[in-house]
């Protein structure tokens, strides 16, 4: 796997952990912030046909 999948795939695995961590805390700013990171990180994914998982529907 190259580095920029790697980077990639870490990104969006960071943005669901962030996602995760939001919702868990209740904040409303939070959530949107990291709902936002994570839809451009799988955003990036599909423009370079990066499977980032099925947890991609989640997100």
């Amino acid at each position: 796997m190259g580095g920029f999948v790697e980077a990639v795939l870490e990104r969006v695995r960071k943005a669901r952990a962030s996602l995760a961590a939001a919702l868990d805390a209740e904040s409303p700013y939070e959530v949107a912030v990291a709902q936002d990171e994570l839809d451009d990180a799988l955003r990036l994914a599909r423009m370079h046909d990066v499977d980032p998982g099925e947890e991609a529907l989640k997100g």
